[in-house]
């Protein structure tokens, strides 16, 4: 065999071993309100969260957000946005980078639905400085550290 020909054996975590999953979550904004649900699965039960998930392989961040956004709410989003990003260790098995996106509704006359009903009890709008509790942790830390989805307007 030519040398560089040999294949090398592909490294693999072992099943036991917990590994960091990249998270998708949308500050979906319309006016001053951003849309919220209720979290039904395991982590966060009963918590209010952004409409969010996992990013698929090849997928970039405006993608995931959108494909998110609508298996979740059938809402239709645009003008995304890149805002920051967040390590979360939630648990000893639950550990999210979360990639934050800014997005607008694209027909601001659309009602959310609730298309996942295991997932989420039901999506609302809600004030900025009105949320509901309790938060879901990693929202609750940016809200707690000052953190402001809306855009700044120059006066």
């Amino acid at each position: 065999m030519e040398n560089g020909s040999q294949k090398t054996p592909a490294t693999t975590t072992p099943p036991s071993t917990p590994v960091p999953k990249v998270g998708v979550a949308v500050f979906l904004l319309n006016g001053s309100k951003v849309l919220l649900g209720k979290r039904l699965s395991p982590v966060g039960h009963s918590t209010f969260a952004l409409p969010g998930g996992h990013l698929e392989f090849g997928e970039s961040f405006e993608e995931c957000a959108a494909r998110e956004v609508k298996e979740e709410t059938g809402l239709e989003i645009d003008k995304t946005e890149y805002l920051t990003v967040t390590n979360n260790v939630i648990s000893e098995k639950v550990h999210t980078v979360c990639i934050f996106i800014r997005a607008v509704p694209a027909d601001v006359n659309q009602k959310p639905e609730t298309l996942e009903p295991e997932k989420c009890a039901g999506w609302d709008w809600y004030e900025w400085n009105n949320l509901p509790e309790p938060l879901f942790g990693p929202l609750e830390d940016m809200v707690q550290s000052g953190f402001n989805p809306f855009p700044v307007t120059a006066s």
